[in-house]
């Protein structure tokens, strides 16, 4: 037992339940695809673990900053394995591929000011999103998954808090005009 007074698997908890959140911002904030989240945060956690099991598990000081640091780490390692195998071997080989990790939003989880939506309603506005630059489906994602104020999504992807802002509502806009035009009211 470390200077913590845990074993490694108490340790390791106590770590994810204090960073889970911050590392999902970021990790979010800094993909260049929505559906790389789950797999880079995996891989994050599982480095994580993996170090505590061979240092010990008073090597970590700063939780959050140690887990942020793995996070940076993992999303340029996998990034760059994606160039290296595009260079490779063209795109087309893997089409159809249905072993692809994606980020599944529920409707729960996705709220656009506090309408009632149905399952159905939820998917195709999900669908929407997708086909929307990943600036925007980080936006939506951080916005109504992580329930983030736009100032937050602003500071963490870098940009001035009025291009937030005008990216969510015009999207919202369009998203309310393809209903309307339906005759739907969203």
């Amino acid at each position: 037992m470390g200077k913590r007074g845990k074993d490694v698997t108490s340790v390791f908890n106590e770590i994810y339940d204090a960073t889970t959140t911050a590392a999902l911002k970021y990790i979010s904030s800094k993909c260049g695809d929505m559906e790389d989240i789950s797999d880079i945060l995996q891989d994050t956690y599982m480095e994580v673990y993996s170090t505590i099991l061979e240092k010990g598990t008073d090597f970590i000081k700063n939780d959050e900053a140690f887990v942020i640091n793995i996070a940076k780490k993992k999303i340029f390692k996998h990034y760059n394995k994606i160039q290296s195998i595009n260079a490779e071997v063209s795109l087309s080989a893997f089409e159809g591929d249905n072993g692809e990790i994606t980020l599944d939003l529920q409707p729960d989880e996705f709220d656009i000011e506090d309408s009632v939506c149905t399952n159905e309603l939820v998917e195709e506005i999900q669908d929407y999103v997708k086909t929307k630059p990943i600036d925007i489906q980080k936006i939506f994602f951080l916005r109504f998954s992580l329930d983030l104020s736009i100032n937050e999504i602003a500071s963490l992807m870098d940009e001035k808090e009025s291009n937030v802002k005008n990216k969510l509502y015009r999207t919202i806009r369009e998203i309310r005009e393809i209903y309307r035009e339906k005759g739907e009211v969203i």
